[in-house]
């Protein structure tokens, strides 16, 4: 079976594209599954600068096809903020997980205290890249909007998912079933973008 390496070790992220690409006759594996796999430096301008990089350094070394992905939330009341800064916008030295989670989504709330309902619009983008190990990519994006609540909801989720809400929506993507969140997030619109690209790179 064909193998496709996802270049993360975030197992929340780990699981919800495995749930999307499921239906495909691929075996999906983390990186995390190999040894020696380097560290990717997010520093790209862009959420396509980072997602290529991440993929290409993946595919290498690894030998096999990688899908990357980077993603953000996009505030409009604070200029497109956190913007390509959302996991390190409390600060980078905070370990992955919930504690920076927290970090990041409290200190949004901070900065929006005093924004109203109607300026709390904001969006959570992703792009996804595909690369094969010469270093060919492929690109899709997915753009999920929504607003800033005005305090954490649910359990669910990893990230800001507790304090976005979808458009449409009167709760948090961390207080929606994950097959609701699956069929409108970010993530897997971008996926959903890339399945004609991951079928032709697989021949299925």
């Amino acid at each position: 079976m064909s193998r496709l390496v996802l270049a993360t070790k975030n197992p929340g992220k780990v699981l919800e594209i495995k749930e999307i690409l499921k239906h495909l006759p691929i075996e999906v594996v983390a990186c995390s599954a190999y040894r020696g796999i380097p560290d990717v430096v997010e520093d790209g301008e862009t959420f396509r600068d980072n997602a290529v990089s991440k993929a290409r350094v993946i595919a290498r070394a690894t030998g096999e096809p990688a899908l990357a992905d980077d993603s953000g939330l996009e505030v409009d009341a604070l200029c497109g903020a956190p913007g390509v800064h959302s996991a390190r916008f409390a600060g980078g030295d905070l370990p992955r997980g919930r504690e920076r989670d927290r970090a990041n989504y409290e200190k949004l709330l901070s900065r929006l205290e005093g924004v109203g309902d109607a300026e709390r619009t904001a969006r959570f983008r992703c792009v996804v890249a595909l690369a094969d190990p010469s270093g060919k990519v492929r690109f899709a994006e997915g753009v999920c909007e929504g607003k800033i609540a005005f305090a954490p909801d649910g359990c669910g989720g990893f990230g800001y998912d507790p304090v976005f809400i979808p458009l449409g929506h009167t709760r948090s993507f961390a207080a929606l079933p994950q097959d609701v969140k699956n069929a409108m997030s970010h993530r897997a619109l971008a996926l959903k973008a890339a399945l004609p690209l991951i079928k032709e790179f697989f021949q299925l």
